[in-house]
């Protein structure tokens, strides 16, 4: 199964970076170039394990996603629950840790497996470049908002 990894150092502790990666909203819009919109669904408000997003990618494509793992201010993980037809499986996780020197590494992997089986071999080549291109910038992005002053008010 392919793995894309992307990881930034940042000037703020690991709770304020990690609150910043759990934004909402037009706020999220600010520094999150992996999203058109994105919710909570069945009724939550706030991020908790179990709890299911809606994602709506730049691109327009879909996502049903469910946190596996959530806990502040060091980790997070999520699964595709439904999503895009060429995805037969997606997980990722959002690590934070103090960094040497100050600071927070932030550390995002993603995993994923393509289909149908007989095209898998190509579009799993295809999709890393992708996802890896994707990941990259979004993990940009959030080194941005973590300089924000209007994303970090808001995470705090």
């Amino acid at each position: 199964m392919p793995v894309v990894e992307s990881s930034v150092v940042v000037d703020l502790d690991p709770a304020t970076a990690f609150a910043v990666s759990q934004t909402t909203g037009q706020v999220r819009l600010r520094w999150d170039p992996f999203i058109r919109r994105q919710h909570f669904l069945d009724g939550a408000t706030v991020p908790a394990k179990g709890v299911r997003t809606m994602t709506r990618h730049r691109s327009g494509l879909r996502m049903v996603s469910e946190y596996v793992s959530y806990n502040p201010p060091r980790n997070v993980g999520m699964k595709m629950v439904t999503g895009p037809w060429f995805f037969a499986r997606l997980g990722g996780g959002w690590r934070f840790e103090t960094a040497d020197g100050g600071g927070t590494r932030a550390i995002w992997r993603y995993n994923f497996a393509c289909r149908p089986a007989w095209l898998a071999p190509l579009a799993e080549r295809v999709g890393a470049w992708v996802l890896q291109r994707d990941i990259d910038k979004r993990i940009a992005g959030f080194a941005a908002g973590c300089a924000d002053p209007v994303v970090v008010a808001a995470a705090g």
